[in-house]
């Protein structure tokens, strides 16, 4: 019996230590918006009340995923559907990445206005009749061409791909970061000056101006991939961005076997689209540091992250 009882005890010590998470941190890649890094300061607080060490490493939001690839990154958050779906299912299809979860969050990425230009260009938002209006967004950098102004380059929205599959008359101009497409808008929205740009829901933006999307042709399948699909034979990208696109968790292919503790907890967690709005509107119009936002969400949402553990 004695026996019997010794090999248990060593056989239940051998199963804890088969199954502990490692020491290693948890590599959680920082971006260039404020939600995302808001986030990641959140998934990285609750995985370290779930015991867990966590390092912060800036990535480039589209290469972040080759670096999952590599081992180098092992968790993103928040993978939007229109900016990086296709770089995510990629690498997903590939192996090498894990799709874990998907938020609740319904997500929108597309150009947008505010809603005082439609006395400035009738018919919109359709896309037909922006692009009529054209001009009346021309700067002296794209005039006579309509200038979009469009998130930072590294977001790879694809938009100049857009304009050429639609033959319309704009220019694309990369804001150098997303600051700097709210400066442009608040600039724009007292002057009541005509701007189409780029945006996203969930985002505080919708909080402070009333707006809409543009409404380009539906996205759909072979839009970004074959020149035969929709309204021009003979280019990709004819079409706009998903509508309700969704917005996932993913985690190095090796992550459940090096840190299973873990991967129980980030199967769990969810935001939906007002937890990814506060997280913005915290740092963009209550200028507080992304680290200060995270706890402050971690305190009013205590009921919600606590039952993830």
């Amino acid at each position: 019996m004695k026996k019997l009882l010794t090999i248990a005890v060593l056989s239940c010590a051998l199963s804890t230590v088969a199954h502990a998470d490692s020491d290693d941190p948890i590599k959680i890649p920082i971006h260039n918006w404020s939600s995302q890094i808001v986030g990641a300061y959140i998934v990285g607080k609750i995985l370290n009340e779930n015991g867990r060490e966590v390092e912060f490493v800036p990535a480039d939001s589209q290469a972040v995923y080759q670096s999952m690839c590599e081992g180098d990154i092992d968790l993103v958050h928040e993978v939007w559907e229109g900016a990086f779906g296709e770089n995510f299912e990629k690498v997903v299809a590939e192996g090498c990445v894990v799709d874990v979860a998907t938020h609740d969050a319904k997500t929108r990425e597309e150009w947008w206005y505010p809603d005082y230009v439609e006395e400035q260009c009738p018919g919109l938002p359709d896309w037909e009749a922006l692009n009529a209006c054209a001009e009346i967004f021309s700067t002296p950098e794209t005039a006579p061409k309509g200038r979009f102004l469009a998130g930072p380059a590294d977001w790879l929205k694809n938009d100049d791909k857009r304009v050429k599959g639609l033959g319309i008359n704009f220019e694309v101009v990369n804001a150098g970061q997303a600051a700097a497409l709210w400066a442009e808008l608040k600039s724009a929205s007292d002057a009541k000056r005509p701007i189409v740009l780029f945006n996203w829901t969930p985002n505080f933006v919708e909080a402070l101006y009333k707006g809409k999307f543009i409404e380009f042709p539906e996205h759909g399948e072979g839009c970004t991939t074959d020149p035969s699909w929709g309204i021009n034979p003979n280019e990709v990208y004819d079409c706009g961005n998903p509508k309700g696109g969704y917005l996932k968790i993913g985690v190095w292919q090796g992550f459940a076997d090096k840190y299973p503790e873990a991967y129980k907890v980030v199967q769990k967690i969810n935001f939906n689209n007002l937890d990814v709005a506060v997280m913005a509107k915290l740092v963009d119009i209550d200028e507080m540091e992304p680290e200060a936002a995270a706890e402050m969400w971690l305190q009013e949402n205590a009921g919600k992250w606590k039952s993830w553990l």
